[in-house]
């Protein structure tokens, strides 16, 4: 078996047009390192094993496909120059990419100036399908799916009384409170905060003391898992005991927020959370693609892993049915893909480039992510409402 990988740093590279491709190369875009490096290792992990089994299968039109990828550094204008790097130099055909939704958002209109496929494996913000000129596909779910899907999970269980929504100041965490902001509001549940913060800060007990005057039913957070952790430590100094803690993934659904060493430890104890994949999940693949994960990173991976799995084969698929490394002919044959059964579930592209990807909630109970809605896809009762901290 040939297995092919080339990992870039960042280098700055002006823009210019899109020059003949290299057959065989994809481009891939993801945060290596930086603040978002938890989630791009999962990716990195994810477009491995993609890329092995892939080659395994005697590759891509017949020859063994290499993936060329750039580091964003967790940084949307380092990411932006991934697009020039890797389709101006290292003439990729096609790119995927990246982690966060300003770094995709970056790279969007970009991809499409040169005419290069975008498939997006991960970025949540709705607004990363503006710009695209027909270039760009998203894979997964997107934060209308996120709010929808939490919304969903109020009606089966009981409308909380009040919200308060809490997210960084970013593309990502705008888009996912405005999101939950009309969906909650057609729903009828009353919104009593709208706290924005800068990522990374030191401390959030100001804002969250300010919130808990306001005495919310239920909470949904919009963070990574740095500040994901900081809150929810902190929601216990300062006595917050909302009904429902609630989030839209990403940091409170990644594999370490459970844990003491890298998240919350118990402070995570009975937080509902979006997400986008479970290894119960009822999709082909999913528990025998846990396992292999398990086996090879000693780790249990969340959606972002599978995600960017999917990705390199799903666009592995577009390749082979474009029958040439041509990116005009792969973004066509991304427009046609209809595959009913992937390990991320069945893949259809809308007219805007979104797949209809189904949301799931989850909540941790005794450490681990268990699925409590939908109804259809539950392994566990949810825990309602969430115990007080002084009860714990």
């Amino acid at each position: 078996m040939q297995l092919r990988r080339l990992v870039f740093v960042a280098l700055a590279v002006g823009v210019v047009g899109c020059q003949q491709s290299k057959p065989g190369r994809i481009g891939i875009i993801t945060a290596l390192t930086g603040s978002q490096q938890a989630f791009g290792q999962a990716h990195d992990r994810g477009f491995d094993m993609a890329l092995e089994e892939i080659n395994a299968s005697g590759g891509v039109l017949g020859k063994p496909l290499e993936i060329v990828k750039y580091d964003d550094q967790s940084k949307p204008d380092i990411a932006a120059q991934g697009v020039a790097k890797l389709v101006d130099q290292d003439k990729v055909s096609a790119l995927i990419g990246s982690y966060s939704s300003e770094s995709t958002k970056s790279i969007v209109p970009l991809a499409a100036r040169r005419g290069v496929p975008l498939l997006m494996p991960t970025a949540t913000a709705d607004n990363v399908l503006e710009k695209t000129e027909g270039w760009s596909f998203r894979l997964c779910a997107g934060a209308t799916g996120y709010a929808e899907a939490m919304v969903g999970f109020f009606k089966d269980v009981g409308l909380p009384k009040s919200l308060a929504i809490i997210y960084e100041n970013t593309n990502f965490g705008q888009a996912n409170a405005a999101t939950m902001k009309k969906a909650a509001t057609e729903a009828g549940i009353p919104i009593v905060a709208d706290e924005s913060y800068t990522a990374k800060s030191p401390s959030y007990t100001a804002m969250l003391q300010k919130v808990k005057e306001k005495n919310p039913d239920a909470i949904y957070f919009a963070s990574y898992l740095l500040d994901a952790t900081s809150l929810m430590h902190q929601a216990r100094q300062v006595d917050l005991n909302p009904r429902f803690f609630t989030a839209a993934g990403t940091g409170f659904s990644a594999p370490e927020f459970p844990t003491a060493e890298k998240g919350a430890g118990k402070d995570s104890e009975y937080t509902f959370s979006v997400t986008q994949w479970m290894p119960e999940s009822k999709w082909v693949g999913s528990r025998e693609f846990d396992e292999k994960f398990f086996k090879r990173y000693g780790t249990h991976p969340a959606y972002h892993a599978v995600q960017a799995y999917a990705a390199l084969k799903v666009m592995a698929d577009a390749v082979t049915r474009a029958g040439k490394w041509d990116s005009t002919a792969i973004r066509d044959a991304l427009k046609a893909t209809d595959i009913p059964q992937t390990t991320f579930g069945p893949v259809k592209f809308d007219g805007t480039g979104q797949n209809a990807h189904p949301v799931l909630v989850t909540q941790i109970q005794k450490g681990k992510y268990l699925l409590v809605s939908p109804k259809s896809e539950a392994i566990a009762d949810p825990i309602v409402p969430t115990p007080h901290w002084s009860e714990r």
